[in-house]
């Protein structure tokens, strides 16, 4: 097992390079659900995430999904029901995987992979609505931009608000 600080650090960096690439926690980040300090929160999560994995042998798929869902809902009040769990756990769990194992040249190439991929940042901005005489229905229209092609849709309004959203909870679904 690799032990050596410069090695734990790789592996520290690959945990980083996950979540910072995880379109739920930059959402999370980038609109202030977890307050005023939610860079910090995301910053300290790294570390949480990869001490998690250090404190804890031969964990589980629904153990890092479970720990990374109570710590978004702890410190982002944001519920993840987007399907995205399982796969960051996956990358998570394959890394420490490749880390244990000394692989390390293997978990640069896959930390190096997500990290060219970042630049597709996740970004959700409103289009300026029309005046009340243009309007001729109540749904507003949303832009989704990445650094790919530019998407506009027209959405219904949306349902009333349930009472978890009613009690501050921030709720995120994948869009199908």
């Amino acid at each position: 097992m690799a032990a050596s600080a410069a090695s734990r650090e790789v592996f520290t960096e690959g945990v980083r390079a996950v979540l910072q690439t995880w379109p739920v926690l930059q959402i999370a980040v980038d609109n202030g659900f977890g307050g005023v300090y939610g860079q910090q929160k995301a910053d300290w999560m790294v570390d949480v995430v990869q001490q998690y994995f250090h404190d804890n042998a031969d964990l589980q798929q629904y153990e890092v999904e479970d720990f990374i869902a109570e710590l978004m809902d702890q410190e982002f009040n944001t519920v993840v029901d987007d399907g995205s769990l399982p796969q960051v756990s996956a990358n998570l769990l394959q890394m420490f995987g490749q880390w244990r194992q000394g692989a390390l040249e293997q978990l640069k190439h896959t930390i190096n992979t997500l990290t060219q991929n970042k630049s597709q940042r996740a970004k959700v901005t409103a289009q300026p609505t029309q005046s009340d005489e243009e309007s001729n229905d109540d749904a507003q229209e949303m832009e989704c931009e990445a650094s790919g092609p530019s998407v506009s849709r027209t959405h219904p309004p949306p349902p009333p608000p349930t009472q978890d959203e009613e009690d501050g909870w921030t709720v995120v679904r994948k869009k199908k």
